[in-house]
């Protein structure tokens, strides 16, 4: 059957004295029918419409138009064009009936003058197959009739009525209208006489002229095609340009706003995803439909064969259309009607590894989609475009991609989880780690500051505060020493001892000391060490240990000392006796002589007087050139310039300690005077304080000595090297000094002063005597068995920088 269009609308002045108008239409010629597409609409106010056949009792359908004195109303229930019933109404021509001819019936509504002349003077009535002809706007302008017309058209078919049906007219060859592909169909109404033409399902085009029906399903589009409208893909066989799709019915059109629009007679719908698996379209925003009845539609015939678009519906409860909203809408869609083996015939699904699907719905077929077979994905439509999904991944038809499988998924997340989850517990533990050390760091804080206040580190601060800048005695951290011993490693270990443990350490200016760390905590040890620090903070004196700082934040404070790299006098003396070589007469008259000159100036030239009380060989250190440096402190006492004594629990060093301050209590210079005696025996006998005598008995190195005196054989007690290097007068002049220095009673001992000044005498006699007495103002350097390097290799002084002390006992304490 043919189609064609025109405009058919009606412009009706209404008089305020008539309420009913009629108006009617019949078809111009024989064959001539409108189609069911069409509908009728009618705009005014306060009306009854109602349409008939070609007699009052044919009733076709009926709608009413209200209006409102709110313009704003008006408009907001015409919004997009739709019919709503307010100011306008439709009604649709049955489906399955074309109409010759058709009556409409206008009743207009009782209402007062003043709603008389406010409403509408004109109805307008037009037949059309396009819903968006812009109510609101023909409201503002009721009279320009031409907007109205030009917004829709009426379509019409045309049959061939030289012959009452095709079997009559397929025998008259020479009239028969339909070409050799095309297929006929009589006319539908029973009062009709006449047939039309159409081109089936596989074809399109003119079934009226030669060759006149062509393939319908382009398969091969343009190149460089749009794919894209906005965000939203459009996958072949749609299209938005002219070579891109399939056939007219997949043609979308894509807005100047990126919004894609399925135009078809009958409405206009927005879509917003488009499937290829399942062949629907999932649309919103529906601008138009042709009624708001209860309906099913089924959109599958091309004016005379069944072609695009299947069965499309929208899924709400009875199938009934809520214009009011933005109802979402699935419409289902098929290639053409043919099923899969007609299908096959005309190059469908050209891609690899695809296949047919027939699309049935019940019993009824409505045709065929194409579809990538299992494990595959792409567009069946396109040629080779099915392709295989990477290994791990299938197809997921919801997301129109390869995506990871279930089972893959499953291990994937159950890694992720798992990982997560390690993740997570490291992270806590970290966390609870990195709290905890702050936690406990902040204790050890609290800790630390509790023992400065109890290891009297105000009173030190105090102490130390006069001190000048260059010499000031710095008051360590216990991390910088912690860091300095390497956490006090045993491998940093000095020497032991009953009152502590001496380390080796390197501070951050890389300077080499001796940290000594007691193991004493009573609270006299503590005073002990903060006199101490007092006493040494004021020393400066090359024979002298030097102090570099303390720690009081530990529980037992820390003493930081100049590192002496050559042990003690008491090491020299009595280690490895066997050896030969171990000191020259002439090294021991300078030791004598340097240590005598260190006790000398904390006697009488320090700016308090100090008196050592301690006074022994093994403390007597002796640095790189073998040089005297008397050291420990701890029991050492200051007094003021009028006294001459202090009385004190005796303290001391068994062997070394003055019988007459052990039995009196009373310190004075004298008692460093008598134990300097002592040191001035072992270096002439090399033998201990407290030694096993011939008999295996413990016996008095100073009884030992004074008895050998009085009894005239000094020279057999005596070391066999003195008795080889020292001649005769100054072995007496030295037993003389000593047995001055031994004396019972303090008073006729000689003071520390003039002990310097008699030995420095002694050695200097001694320097003449072998030519070698230097120069003025020129120092004289000691010598030891010609040289340093000779001790050290015969092992008896030449210390490790991890043997610089045997015990703590020969370092402060």
């Amino acid at each position: 059957m043919a189609y064609t269009s025109t405009t058919i609308g009606y412009n009706i002045t209404m008089s305020p004295s008539k309420a009913t108008y009629n108006r009617s239409w019949e078809a111009p010629a024989e064959g001539v029918v409108i189609s069911y597409y069409n509908s009728l609409f009618v705009v005014g106010c306060n009306i009854d419409v109602y349409m008939f056949g070609d007699n009052m009792t044919d009733l076709i359908g009926s709608c009413m138009s209200m209006c409102t004195d709110d313009r704003a109303t008006m408009e907001r229930a015409n919004v997009g064009g739709y019919c709503s019933g307010i100011g306008c109404c439709y009604i649709n021509l049955p489906r399955g009936r074309d109409q010759p001819t058709f009556m409409i019936y206008l009743v207009r509504h009782n209402s007062t003058r003043e709603e008389q002349d406010k409403a509408l003077s004109k109805v307008k009535i037009f037949l059309s197959v396009n819903y968006n002809f812009g109510v609101s706007d023909l409201y503002a302008s009721w009279v320009n009739t031409s907007n109205m017309y030009a917004n829709g058209t009426s379509i019409f078919q045309i049959a061939i009525t030289d012959q009452p049906n095709c079997e009559r007219a397929r025998r008259k060859k020479d009239s028969y209208a339909c070409n050799d592909e095309s297929n006929c169909s009589d006319l539908s109404l029973p009062s009709a006489r006449g047939y039309y033409c159409f081109c089936p399902n596989n074809r399109q085009g003119n079934p009226y002229v030669v060759n006149g029906c062509t393939p319908a399903y382009n398969s091969r589009p343009k190149e460089n095609c749009t794919r894209l409208c906005g965000n939203m893909s459009i996958p072949f066989p749609f299209g938005i340009e002219e070579g891109c799709y399939a056939n007219d019915y997949f043609r979308l059109n894509c807005t100047p706003n990126d919004v894609t629009i399925l135009d078809r007679r009958y409405a206009q719908y927005r879509v917003t995803r488009i499937s290829l698996d399942d062949g629907s379209l999932a649309v919103s925003n529906m601008l138009n439909d042709t009624s708001s009845n209860n309906m099913e539609r089924i959109v599958n015939t091309n004016y005379g064969g069944t072609y695009g678009f299947g069965d499309y519906y929208e899924s709400t409860v009875d199938g009934i259309f809520d214009f009011s909203q933005e109802a979402e809408m699935i419409i289902k869609w098929v290639v053409a009607n043919l099923t899969c083996q007609q299908a096959t015939q005309n190059n469908a699904c050209i891609s690899h590894n695809s296949n047919c699907k027939d699309v049935t719905r019940g019993k009824t077929h409505y045709g065929y989609l194409c579809k990538c077979k299992d494990g595959f994905h792409g567009n069946p439509y396109l040629p080779n475009n099915c392709t295989a999904c990477s290994r791990g991944k299938v197809y997921d038809p919801t997301k129109q991609k390869c995506a990871i499988s279930t089972k893959e998924h499953n291990l994937i997340l159950g890694i992720v989880i798992g990982v997560a989850c390690g993740l997570g517990s490291i992270t806590v533990a970290l966390g609870a780690i990195i709290l905890t050390g702050k936690w406990k760091k902040g204790i050890r804080k609290r800790i630390r500051r509790a023992y400065f206040k109890k290891n009297q580190g105000l009173l030190l601060v105090q102490l130390i505060s006069n001190e000048s800048t260059t010499n000031k005695t710095k008051i360590f951290s216990l991390e910088e020493l912690e860091e300095a011993t390497n956490n006090f490693d045993a491998t940093r270990v000095l020497g032991c001892g009953g009152h502590g443990t001496v380390y080796k350490g390197i501070l951050s200016d890389q300077r080499v000391v001796a940290i000594k760390k007691s193991k004493v905590v009573e609270q006299i040890e503590i005073d002990q060490f903060i006199n101490e620090v007092a006493i040494l903070s004021q020393i400066i004196h090359r024979n002298v240990v030097k102090l570099f700082g303390c720690c009081l934040e530990d529980e037992v404070p820390l003493l930081v000392y100049e590192f002496i790299s050559n042990g003690t006098l008491y090491d020299l003396l009595h280690t490895d006796t066997m050896e030969k070589c171990l000191l020259s007469w002439d090294d021991r008259v300078r030791i004598a002589m340097e240590a005598a000159g260190a006790l000398s100036y904390l006697h009488s030239a320090a700016a308090i007087p100090i008196f050592h009380r301690d006074v022994k060989s093994s403390n007597i250190l002796m640095d790189d050139n073998f040089t005297a440096k008397v050291s420990d402190f701890g029991a050492s006492r200051s007094i003021s310039l009028d006294e001459t004594h202090v009385v004190t629990i005796v303290q001391g060093t068994f062997g070394y300690l003055d019988p007459e301050y052990y039995h009196t209590g009373e310190l004075t210079e004298k008692s460093d005077v008598y134990s300097f005696g002592v040191i001035l025996v072992e270096l002439l006998t090399r033998k201990k304080p407290i030694f096993i005598n011939d008999v295996g008995a413990k016996q008095s190195l100073t009884h030992y000595f004074i008895e050998g005196l009085h009894e005239g054989s000094l020279m057999e007690i005596l070391d066999s090297q003195v008795v080889e290097e020292a001649d005769q007068e100054e072995i007496n002049d030295i037993a003389s000094l000593t047995e001055a220095c031994l004396r019972a009673k303090g008073g006729q001992r000689p003071t520390m002063k003039e002990l310097e000044m008699r030995l420095q005498f002694l050695r200097t006699n001694m320097l003449r005597k072998t030519q070698n007495l230097p120069k003025n103002d020129e120092e004289i350097e000691p010598l030891m068995c010609s040289n340093a390097a000779q001790l050290t290799s015969r092992g008896v002084s030449g210390y490790s920088l991890e043997h610089e002390f045997g015990s703590s006992i020969y370092l402060p304490r």
